[in-house]
């Protein structure tokens, strides 16, 4: 295999990652261009980004980590979003974070999350559990849960609760969704892609963008029909089956960046 076959393999589930980490696409993806045009410039990066998975999120980690600390990257056009997310940033540690979401949405290991990230296991471990502590201090919101799946449905409805918030309804179609979303305005969904009826979850949720500013997540067995560049593509992405952790992990970065806009 290429090594641009190779590297092709992982890249969509670093834009992922590098999306969930900014809480933008246009600066994760950013963040990714910059990642590989290193690669392009240095063989010795070239060469480790086509070993494996862990070794492109570590060279991605040195990108982010210089652009982060050193230069301030913002990238322009995403208007007050971007500003708000760059604000609440250069306030907040963002490794904790990036443990977590390593972790969890990522599913590496603690040894592999502390080699991408050029850190002892130990620290890693601590890191992880301060952005729980973090998640925890959260505050509380409304949730819709948009799922054609019963028992997912109900697990997740369990797991919003857990953390503290309310489920402000349960839809398995788009029709459902709309009535929910008539009489109350979530302040975070949670949606399938695929729903019972054959309707979309993709256009459940632009009904509700266009009413306001809602944090979305998706959680979908099928994340190839989303990661595929060719549309503006969500920032939170969650792979069926899904840990409880990687979800808790996606509704903290959600709520933390408080916002998003229609995929199309």
């Amino acid at each position: 295999m290429s090594l641009g076959a190779r590297v092709a393999t992982n890249l969509p589930y670093l834009r992922r990652y590098a999306r969930a980490l900014t809480g933008s696409q246009a600066t994760g993806d950013a963040f990714v261009r910059e990642t590989l045009e290193a690669a392009l410039v240095d063989e010795g990066l070239r060469r480790m980004i086509g070993t494996g998975r862990a070794e492109l999120y570590h060279v991605f980690n040195k990108v982010w980590s210089s652009g982060f600390v050193d230069t301030g990257v913002v990238v322009a056009g995403e208007g007050s979003h971007e500003a708000a997310a760059q604000a609440r940033l250069s306030h907040i540690t963002p490794l904790n974070r990036q443990a977590l979401l390593l972790t969890t949405l990522e599913d590496f290991s603690i040894d592999e999350a502390a080699f991408v990230m050029d850190k002892e296991p130990s620290e890693v471990e601590a890191l992880v559990q301060q952005a729980v502590q973090e998640i925890d201090r959260e505050s509380t919101t409304t949730v819709l849960i948009i799922e054609d799946e019963p028992l997912i449905s109900m697990q997740l409805e369990d797991l919003v609760r857990s953390l503290g918030h309310d489920v402000c309804g349960m839809a398995a179609t788009r029709t459902q969704a709309q009535q929910i979303v008539a009489e109350t305005t979530p302040g975070l969904v949670l949606a399938d892609i695929q729903l019972a009826d054959g309707s979309s979850g993709l256009d459940a949720v632009d009904d509700i963008l266009k009413i306001g500013s809602v944090p979305v997540i998706f959680i979908t067995a099928y994340p190839e029909r989303l990661l595929t560049g060719d549309r503006p593509e969500p920032t939170y992405l969650v792979t069926k089956p899904f840990q409880e952790s990687t979800v808790r992990a996606a509704i903290s970065q959600a709520l933390f960046f408080g916002s998003s806009r229609p995929l199309a």
